[in-house]
Parts: structure tokens; C-alpha cells; sequence
């Protein structure tokens, strides 16, 4: 579910165009902006956790890319529904597993929650970081 929010965020980010073109079919905005802030948060804690996150980070901007260009509904529609959906589904996953959410004390845990996964992947195949 934190890699849906991820994603959703992002999205919503997207949409924020600033008036500015990277390419003449890719205008700067807001998530680009704010993922780069992030790589670098993740950079400082660790650098091969960094260089999965901008890898997924990129791979969620070049998705928004997608679904701007070819899906009949807006961007900032499609990442509304994921974003409510995936902070149902992990308000749920936290009532099973009967713990408050950490983020509720702090909001550096946003920023935690996906980086944890990233970890978790890493073991799973073997990587360390």
C-alpha cells in the first residue's frame, strides 16, 4: 500500500506543471521537484536505498507520463482513487495488525514507510544496504 501512496502523491504532484519544458513533450512540475528532494533524504540515510528509490521514483513519473498521455481520465482523477484505496487499505492492515500508524507522530515516517520497503526488497533478493 506505501508504494501505492507513493505513486498517488507523485501523480497528484504531476499534475502541478511549472512553466518551464525539460523536452518539448515533458513540462517540469512539482513531483519532479519534490522526488528529487526526497533522493536526496534517501542519499543521506543510504545510498544504495537511494539509488532503488530513484529508480522507482522514476519509474513512477514515467507511469504518470503514461496514463497523462494515453488513459482517457485525468492523472490527478486515476491517482485520487489509488491514493483513498491504498490509505484504506493500510488503515485497515493497521487495524489488523493492532498498531496506531507511526506516521500519526511523526511526519518523517512518510518518507520512512517507503524507504522501508525498498529494504525489504533488498533482502529478498539478496542486496545489501
Amino acid at each position: 500500500m506505501r508504494s501505492c501512496n507513493f505513486f498517488s502523491i507523485t501523480g497528484l504532484l504531476y499534475f502541478i506543471k511549472l512553466p518551464w519544458f525539460i523536452t518539448p513533450n515533458v513540462q517540469l512540475n512539482m513531483a519532479m521537484i519534490v522526488l528529487a528532494f526526497a533522493i536526496i533524504y534517501y542519499f543521506r540515510l543510504s545510498a544504495s536505498i537511494g539509488i532503488g528509490m530513484f529508480l522507482f521514483g522514476l519509474f513512477c513519473l514515467i507511469l504518470c507520463y503514461i496514463i497523462e498521455s494515453f488513459v482517457p481520465f485525468s492523472l490527478w482523477l486515476v491517482c485520487l482513487m489509488i491514493f483513498v484505496a491504498a490509505w484504506i487499505g493500510q488503515f485497515y492492515g493497521h487495524k489488523i495488525e493492532g498498531k496506531k500508524p507511526s506516521f500519526l507522530k511523526d511526519l518523517q515516517f512518510l518518507l520512512i514507510g517507503p524507504m522501508w520497503l525498498m529494504s525489504f526488497l533488498y533482502k529478498k533478493i539478496g542486496l545489501k544496504y
